[in-house]
């Protein structure tokens, strides 16, 4: 199979870079048949097994996220006091949720018991189905990014007030509450870099040869550039 074309390499490489955790919306909603794209570019993903263990949650009714809000708002409110001083003042400037402002909700699952219990690849690491469900996170954001629709991953809620609020049976857990609706804009860089929550790691910092102690061997410029 040939590679892609340039045009298409950018596009892809594209999403990738400008992705962005996005807590600002408008109000209009998503066009259905983009909406279906995005989650069939999710349903996509790939998955050990091909256990395809997600299911997305499409939460549109304005009770079921007034009480989402409410976890969040409870959870926050303990966050915050695990940070001490200008840290603090920082991480309460912040907005971290759009839950109420966006037209829509997602929550993506995880079935822990889809196709039984003994699927290819969870014989040795039984957390495959939620690594799995995680890829398809990720390719409802690149999705949704390409399409021009804003993606906030809600991740300051406790997973039993989700379970409960979402009625969901014991052997599903939440894996990403997601909020989507359209942008004015998508920043140019993440949000909390901009605000001096973190720096932006070098490549080089994060590459390791062989062993976790190994170094380059001097013969490859990958994360010099």
């Amino acid at each position: 199979m040939t590679p892609f074309a340039d045009a298409e390499k950018a596009g892809l490489y594209r999403a990738i870079f400008e992705r962005r955790d996005m807590r600002r919306f408008r109000s209009e909603p998503i066009a259905d048949e983009i909406l279906t794209r995005i989650l069939k570019a999710a349903h996509h993903a790939p998955s050990v097994g091909f256990m395809q263990p997600w299911d997305f949650i499409l939460i549109r009714d304005p009770a079921i996220r007034k009480q989402v809000h409410e976890a969040f708002r409870q959870a926050n409110e303990e966050a915050v006091q695990l940070f001490q001083g200008e840290r603090q003042k920082l991480y309460a400037a912040l907005k971290l949720e759009g839950i109420l402002e966006t037209p829509l909700n997602i929550c993506v699952t995880c079935d822990r018991e889809r196709f039984g219990p003994v699927v290819l690849g969870r014989t040795c690491q039984p957390d495959m189905d939620l690594f799995s469900t995680v890829c398809a996170v990720q390719n409802l954001w690149l999705a949704a990014r390409a399409e021009g629709i804003g993606v906030g991953w809600v991740s300051i809620i406790h997973a039993d007030q989700l379970s409960a609020i979402l009625h969901l049976p014991q052997r599903v857990v939440p894996v990403a509450y997601l909020c989507l609706g359209h942008v004015d804009d998508f920043p140019l860089e993440p949000e909390l870099q901009t605000a001096g929550w973190l720096p932006r790691l070098p490549l080089e910092d994060v590459l390791r040869f062989d062993t976790w102690d190994g170094k380059n061997p001097g013969n490859l410029s990958i994360g010099k550039k």
